[in-house]
């Protein structure tokens, strides 16, 4: 299915490795400055680490700059991490702050503009063209997802249908008669807007959709295959996330689809041991760190996101790819000392036709011990409670034990019988606590 990318690169694109290094160390050194210079709490932290912008001369280097936490931004709320006064930002995103206090990011003018570029630059590299009509069902307003896709898609030429997340029949019905070449959607959602498809008596492989971008959520090929198979479309992965610009930090290129290319021009990739945060060497495993080169209201020094990949060369454009993300440090679970991540369980339910894509890990305590219970779908039409679904429950706890090391029970519910998400799915409940 793969259409070869023929739309002209931008030239940074397809640089040298050393004029890539050169602008990286270019951009960085002028970030230190202007986070040490006009945010006090970088200051702060830099000198308590004992580093001076100065230090640093070359790309290691900023190995000796201390990190930034999602915690730095919540006990600054709203706006004491910003380098620019408020009143120099044109625009405020906010995540949901379900954990605790949100955490606030401020763009300038000119940080607008830079993330409709390598959002329009994402889209190119997905195999969006101009004239193209895009369907975007990531939530608008504070959540970064809706607008980032919006500024970037209108950026490159392309016609947006703002929708939004939600009333699903609406989508549907709309994605019918609009006939969009491309969806941008979290991958979960994906799947509840094929099942409303069906549900409508149609089928999602005759959908005008050539095309799904999807992120927001850690997501398998597994998953991947099943996409494209459901709704014959190319199906590529966008990675970003609010703190560092949103959207458009990475995206996946069509004609490879072997992970996404990171803009090395605007975020310099890191990967550290989780445990340590010492650096570790490309392609090694590790927790993804960003700084970012060229944003102004926040810039981000050595931001640790949680998510769990490693670093690979550059195959479709110079910069480096990151292996697919399918899991974070702060989402997986610990059962009876096992690590369990629930895309590993993701995994193998796809591999039962008996069993839908809609599942929850449900976290419980018996005594002293943790108990883990998956709850999953059977497909459409299948009886739940029958011999065959059945079947396929006792084999996924088969291979829960063997090839994760956990033991698991699997609750078998009806189709519809798992809260559908109309953003991120909410695949852990951990009710140990209660």
């Amino acid at each position: 299915m793969n259409t070869v990318n023929a739309f002209p690169l931008e030239p940074i694109e397809k640089a040298s490795i050393d004029e890539l290094r050169a602008l990286q160390l270019q951009r960085l050194q002028a970030t230190l400055a202007h986070a040490y210079a006009n945010s006090p709490v970088y200051r702060a932290k830099f000198e308590a680490a004992g580093v001076h912008p100065d230090d640093c001369r070359s790309l290691t280097d900023l190995a000796r700059f201390p990190f930034t936490t999602k915690q730095d931004l919540r006990e600054h709320y709203p706006f004491g991490m910003f380098a620019v006064p408020r009143a120099q930002c044109v625009r405020i995103h906010a995540s949901s702050g379900t954990t605790g206090k949100p955490t606030v990011v401020g763009y300038t003018r000119r940080d607008i503009e830079t993330w409709a570029q390598v959002m329009a630059r994402s889209l190119r590299a997905s195999g969006a063209r101009p004239g193209d009509l895009v369907h975007v069902s990531y939530g608008y307003g504070l959540f970064t997802g809706g607008l980032g896709a919006h500024y970037g898609a209108e950026h490159l030429g392309l016609t947006v249908v703002p929708f939004g997340g939600g009333q699903t029949e609406r989508q549907v019905q709309l994605i019918h008669d609009f006939r969009p070449d491309i969806i941008m959607v979290t991958p979960s959602y994906m799947l509840a807007i094929a099942d409303e498809f069906e549900r409508q008596g149609l089928d999602p492989r005759e959908s005008s959709l050539r095309l799904g971008i999807f992120g927001a959520e850690p997501w398998t090929h597994d998953m991947r295959a099943s996409i494209e198979r459901r709704l014959a479309l190319e199906a590529v992965d966008i990675y970003g996330l609010s703190e560092v610009m949103g959207p458009g930090v990475a995206n996946e290129c069509v004609e490879t689809k072997d992970g996404p290319t990171i803009w090395e021009d605007h975020f310099y990739p890191e990967i550290v041991d989780p445990q340590t945060g010492e650096p570790v060497a490309d392609g090694e495993m590790g927790e993804l760190v960003f700084t970012s080169l060229t944003k102004e209201a926040l810039p981000v020094i050595r931001y640790r996101t949680r998510d769990l990949t490693r670093l690979l060369p550059g195959t479709a454009r110079t910069m480096r790819r990151m292996e697919k993300i399918t899991g974070r440090s702060d989402d997986m679970m610990i059962v009876r000392g096992v690590n369990v991540f629930p895309t590993q369980v993701e995994e193998l339910i796809l591999r039962h036709a008996e069993l839908a894509p809609h599942y929850q890990c449900v976290l419980t305590r018996e005594g002293p011990l943790d108990c883990l219970t998956v709850a999953v779908e059977v497909r459409s039409g299948l009886d739940a409670g029958g011999e065959v679904a059945r079947g396929a429950a006792a084999g996924l706890e088969h291979e829960i034990k063997a090839y994760i090391g956990a033991s698991a029970r699997v609750e078998l519910r009806p189709a519809g019988g798992v809260e559908r998400s109309q953003g991120k799915a909410k695949r852990v409940l951990d009710l140990r606590k209660l």
